[in-house]
């Protein structure tokens, strides 16, 4: 995709590398988010930079970490480290914040910039707003003496060390699971063999170096996953992980090389720690299976949804004090790790479900109640815009105005026999419809009421 505009939105800022995304971009948005810190704190903030591995990376995150300490501000460089990672080390270093470079899981041509708060927390709608509003008016601190950056390498063992402090590795260990590990190239790479490693389980690791020069398309679906399907059946593992190239999405396979879908991470870690915390809550986003719905009804424990974006969702979870949150992209926020998602947590739930149940994970997600997904995408360039999307989701609401709906994101209709959801998306100029059903016609009949 070239000529892509620079998006900005609640989950940052994103762009064409040397095209709408540059170094005088990076150096303009870290410039916006300082002084948004020091106006909601009252003070200079102390931050931290890190980056995903794309070659690109280095030059923006320079940029960035340049804007921070010409303000004064105290800066750590935690260098390639995964989006929870710097979420953790955000806790850890007591900063008040930080910025990430990475496009996440669009493919190469693309970089960005992530925002974190001092919770490491993705900040609110409002204050992502307020961000934007200050970058494309070129708000800027005064030049401040003093600024400085510091190098701190701890980060994966520092990320490690919390979720192992959560999550028991002994009785995992005795299990000696076999275990496919794709990362993708990405940021993942070297904490997520590790954890792994120390979890007891035998590994083959795919796409393990980070160089960003990205095996396959990265986003860690189906048709980009036929090679870690392949090796999972070769290699007679247990379970076939995949992470994306920020390492906070998770994708499974199971033990016959089965892609189930990214839906199933959130729900499978969460039918584990929900059975150990019965009677309390979880979150997830409108565009998510009702599976979750299901698994949480088991346990005596409350379902809540919000917004699409992992900042969305954690506000609700922090709102309802609920155990575990994420999305049905693969993303699994733990906030005894972090208050973003974590493929790593992910991981090591999964894994301890496997354990204590003695299931093979086949027959874990046979267990489940079953819902078809239909996913597509729409290319708003083609269409004119934003303008096209609201005319469609205007039409859709005169059209249902008798059925349950949920504006609060695009839009999201309630019927008898299933829902759908149509808005458009927050870091790439296309919008998502998604419909789910008990079967897949009725879910496909219900996409296509979407006459765009």
């Amino acid at each position: 995709m070239t000529n892509a505009p620079l998006m900005l939105s609640v989950s940052g800022a994103r762009g064409i590398v040397g095209e709408t995304m540059t170094n005088e971009v990076a150096h303009a948005y870290a410039h916006a988010f300082a002084s948004f810190l020091h106006d909601k704190l009252g003070r200079t903030p102390s931050l931290c930079v890190a980056r995903d591995s794309r070659p690109s990376g280095p030059e923006l995150q320079q940029s960035a970490a340049d804007a921070f300490v010409e303000v004064g501000c105290s800066v750590t460089d935690l260098g390639v480290v995964a989006t929870p990672t710097a979420g953790v080390m955000i806790h850890a270093l007591k900063a008040d914040g930080g910025i990430i470079v990475t496009a996440s899981h669009n493919s190469t041509p693309w970089n960005g910039l992530k925002c974190l708060d001092g919770d490491g927390l993705a900040p609110s709608k409002e204050e992502a707003e307020e961000i934007i509003r200050r970058f494309k008016e070129n708000v800027s601190l005064p030049k401040k003496s003093g600024g400085t950056l510091t190098l701190n390498s701890h980060g994966h063992d520092t990320h490690i060390a919390k979720v192992l402090g959560i999550i028991n590795p002994e009785p995992i260990s005795e299990k000696r699971f076999r275990v496919v590990l794709d990362s993708i190239n990405g940021a993942g790479c070297e904490a997520g063999y590790k954890i792994l490693e120390l979890l007891g389980c035998d590994i083959l690791h795919l796409n393990g170096e980070p160089t960003g020069n990205f095996a396959h398309a990265p986003e860690p679906k189906e048709e980009n996953l036929t090679a870690l399907c392949e090796a999972v059946d070769k290699f007679d593992a247990d379970i076939g992980f995949a992470q994306d190239p920020d390492a906070d999405r998770l994708a499974v396979v199971d033990e016959n090389g089965r892609y189930f879908g990214e839906e199933y991470t959130l729900v499978l870690a969460s039918m584990h720690w929900l059975s150990k915390n019965k009677n309390n809550s979880c979150a997830t986003n409108l565009s998510t299976s009702r599976m979750i719905d299901d698994i949480a009804k088991e346990f005596d424990c409350t379902s809540y949804r919000s917004a699409v974006g992992e900042a969305n969702v954690a506000g609700v979870m922090k709102e309802h004090n609920c155990v575990i949150g994420g999305e049905g992209n693969g993303g699994v926020i733990f906030p005894k790790v972090c208050w973003v998602r974590d493929s790593l947590s992910g991981m090591a739930l999964i894994l301890d479900l496997m354990r204590k149940r003695n299931e093979k994970l086949s027959t874990i997600v046979n267990s489940i109640p079953k819902y078809e997904m239909i996913k597509r995408t729409i290319d708003l360039a083609e269409l004119g815009g934003i303008p096209a999307i609201d005319g469609e989701i205007a039409r859709l609401k005169t059209n249902y105005a008798s059925e349950k709906l949920d504006d609060s994101d695009g839009l999201r209709i309630d019927f008898d026999e299933g829902w759908l959801h149509v808005r458009p998306s927050n870091t790439e100029p296309i919008a998502r419809v998604i419909a789910e059903a008990k079967d897949s016609l009725t879910a496909y009949k219900l996409a296509n009421r979407v006459k765009l």
